[in-house]
């Protein structure tokens, strides 16, 4: 058992018989009145969003993963392809599991795919990742205004805001879970 308090974000526990996953939290403390934690939680059955608030310190049931280093392979309609690097199984994984993840897949990529049992939960991408800048506006010679942004479209059809001076065809590093930019890539 966890309680509230050791909430983070991605993190899976037992509620009502269901499985569910931390989109988002905040820990509450009003001036009056017992702390509070505000959640968003995300059933992984069903793939429902709900706001959830909890009781500071209450109990929840942790659940302990598995995670297996699976190798994305291709998309097949809906639905996202992965085989284990140890048994070559091939598991499919759908787009409503995977949610906006899915834009930062590339194949033949390698990531920890989350198991509870025999029961996939979601997969884990790396915190960073280089990707090539499949289309973005060609910046204006004169518009250095500091901190200055425009959308650029991923060769994974992810869109990310980059700094002006980011052209078509760069290669840049972002954080997949701010969905931010942080860098050009070294060559």
């Amino acid at each position: 058992m966890i309680t509230t308090n050791d909430f983070r974000n991605g993190m899976y526990f037992k509620y009502d018989g269901e499985i569910q996953q931390v989109i988002e939290f905040q820990h509450v403390k009003p001036g009056k009145g017992p702390a509070f934690v505000r959640t968003k939680i995300r059933n992984v059955r069903t793939g429902a969003v709900v706001d959830k608030t909890f009781r500071a310190g209450e109990k929840v049931e942790q659940l302990r993963l598995d995670q297996r280093k699976m190798e994305y392979l291709y998309q097949d309609g809906d639905d996202y392809v992965f085989m284990d690097q140890k048994t070559y199984e091939q598991v499919s994984i759908s787009k409503d599991m995977l949610g906006e993840r899915v834009n930062y897949l590339l194949e033949n990529m390698t990531i920890d795919v989350q198991f509870n049992g025999d029961e996939i939960l979601g997969i884990e991408l790396p915190q960073h990742m280089e990707i090539e800048i499949k289309y973005t506006e060609p910046g204006e010679k004169g518009n250095t205004v500091s901190g200055a942004t425009k959308n650029a479209e991923l060769v994974t059809g992810a869109v990310v805001q980059v700094p002006l001076f980011i052209e078509s065809g760069e290669v840049i590093r972002i954080d997949t879970r701010a969905n931010r930019y942080i860098e050009r890539a070294n060559k």
